[in-house]
This record gives structure tokens, C-alpha cells and sequence, in this order.
């Protein structure tokens, strides 16, 4: 098991991502169906490939990246702690469910847009997989989606790599609508 350290330099940075060539990537949310994370791992055991879980703060944006791929960025709320807790939780729940796996795998926080964040990373890990999670259903999430889009449909629109989408609740009825709940 491989968990990076946050406060590693960009040349660590270079190296921890060269080990992970090949990856498959997964994104995680707090309190998100454990199903996101099973569907990486069983891939990432097929392609015998590294798992990189990823969890994106969409509570700060990047100011500038260095030539290096160093990362620089800003809040856009003062409350820095939300986005600390919640890649601690989701590192908390990877360790968890990763523990015996025999996969080599990270946790990153990656910030800003999340689509474009893990495009960059896909990038400079040339993953074979990128794994998502459908959106919550709800007012809210529509909301959200209405002005933002859908982060998968915004990754097969800006990358090449294969997508999984992995449903999130159960299947809604042909006769629903799916922004109604």
C-alpha cells in the first residue's frame, strides 16, 4: 500500500506518479455507496494495475501550477477545514476497504473543477481507467448538475480514456423523473 504524503515535494510528486502508471482511477466522496470504490479495486485487480483514490475540493480552485506539476491554490471559502476532513474520511474508508487487497494504491486531494482535476491527473499517470459515481438524487444535486454538469459526461467530452459510471442509488422507474425527487 502506497498512501501519498501531502506535504511531498513536486519531484516526489514526479516519482509517486511515474509508480502509478497504468492506474486505474477512482473518485470518492464522503459518504458515498461503497460501491464507487469496490467497482476501482475489482478493476484495478483485473488490469493488475495500481489504484489511485481520488477526492476532489471543490472548495478551492487552482491558482497556478509550476512547470514541475507542483499544484498551487486558493480557498474560495475561509472554512479550509471541510475539504481536510472530508479527504480524511474518504483516506479513512479507502484504508478500510483496501486492507488485505494486495493493491498498491494512493489517496490524492485534488481541488477546483472536478472533471478537469482528474483529467490532469489521468494525464500525468496515463491511467487505463477512470471510475465515477453517478450524482445523488435530489433538488439540490440537480441544482448543482443543472449549472456544472455532469462530471462523467464532462470527462468523455475532454479525455480519452474509458469511463466507468457507477450507479449510486437504485434504478429509477421508466415513468419517473429522475429531477423530481
Amino acid at each position: 500500500m502506497t498512501v501519498t504524503d501531502p506535504t511531498s515535494t513536486p519531484a516526489e510528486g514526479e516519482l509517486q506518479n511515474e509508480q502509478l502508471r497504468g492506474a486505474v482511477i477512482v473518485a470518492v466522496q464522503p459518504h458515498q455507496p461503497a460501491r464507487v470504490l469496490a467497482e476501482g479495486v475489482r478493476y484495478a485487480q483485473l488490469f493488475s494495475a495500481p489504484l489511485v483514490v481520488v477526492h476532489v475540493d471543490v472548495t478551492r480552485f487552482v491558482t497556478y501550477e509550476d512547470p514541475d506539476g507542483y499544484v498551487h491554490s486558493a480557498p474560495i471559502d475561509l472554512n479550509l477545514e471541510a475539504g481536510v476532513a472530508e479527504f480524511e474520511e474518504v483516506q479513512r474508508v479507502s484504508a478500510a476497504a483496501l486492507q488485505g487487497s494486495g493493491l498498491t494504491w494512493t489517496a490524492r486531494q485534488l481541488v477546483g473543477d472536478p472533471a478537469i482535476a482528474i483529467k490532469h491527473l489521468a494525464n500525468k499517470v496515463d491511467a487505463e481507467l477512470i471510475v465515477v459515481g453517478t450524482r445523488q438524487r435530489g433538488v439540490g444535486e440537480s441544482i448543482r448538475e443543472f449549472f456544472t454538469g455532469s462530471v462523467a459526461a464532462r470527462l468523455s467530452h475532454r479525455q480519452h480514456r474509458p469511463i466507468l459510471i457507477v450507479p449510486l442509488d437504485e434504478p429509477v422507474a421508466d415513468d419517473k423523473d429522475i429531477f423530481a425527487e
